[in-house]
């Protein structure tokens, strides 16, 4: 009588446009398709803070609305079934959740406020199965130590365009590691993707790896 077994899956949807989190999924081997945002979507309405929501909370709402979105975004489409993975990653300090910055300026003002001090950052990762049924979505948190630095270099590192498009204004992976003393946490959640979390959570999507 033959034995039956679990169908596993040779890609997972990304529905993130960033391309440290495609980085980082090629680090592990992990196949993906980009799921994105169709043009009539208001991403950034997902995004919207609640009044006096902590940092983590809303990092794991939003992550959780994303999913929902993403998962809806791929029945629409038609396109076969597989897993869908998302990310969501603020910075947090004072209990302040600090985004993406707006300008220069605004990244200055954000960079200003870390300088010479201990911030959070807060990674959320969910997976929805190829059946649409989400699994338990999973936090990391890590905490990173800046050096105090002066306005001006904060100014020059602003003016290099990095900053623009990435919570708390700077990429570790980038210009910005010269500011950076200490981190205690994980580097790739840093970053944007967790690996550890993340590939625990695409195993138990049964994704091939």
């Amino acid at each position: 009588m033959p034995t039956s077994s679990k169908v596993s899956y040779p890609f997972v949807y990304l529905a993130s446009q960033s391309p440290r989190r495609q980085e980082l999924l090629r680090q592990l081997g992990v196949r993906y398709e980009l799921l994105l945002p169709r043009p009539d979507e208001d991403a950034e309405a997902l995004e919207a803070e609640f009044p006096g929501e902590s940092a983590h909370a809303y990092v794991m709402r939003v992550c959780v609305l994303k999913a929902q979105a993403a998962r809806a975004r791929l029945e629409a489409s038609g396109h076969a079934a597989a897993p869908i993975l998302v990310a969501d990653t603020t910075v947090t300090i004072d209990d302040a959740i600090l985004g993406k910055p707006r300008d220069a300026s605004d990244a200055v003002a954000m960079l200003s406020r870390l300088a010479g001090r201990d911030h959070e950052v807060l990674t959320a990762v969910a997976v929805v199965d190829a059946s649409g049924v989400p699994l338990p979505a999973t936090l990391c948190t890590s905490r990173v130590r800046f050096a105090a630095v002066t306005r001006d270099a904060l100014a020059r590192y602003a003016s290099s365009g990095e900053p623009l498009g990435k919570a708390g204004a700077y990429g570790v992976q980038g210009r910005a590691a010269e500011f950076i003393e200490h981190i205690d946490g994980s580097y790739s959640g840093i970053m944007g993707l967790p690996l550890f979390e993340t590939a625990a959570l695409l195993r138990a999507a049964r994704i091939d790896f």
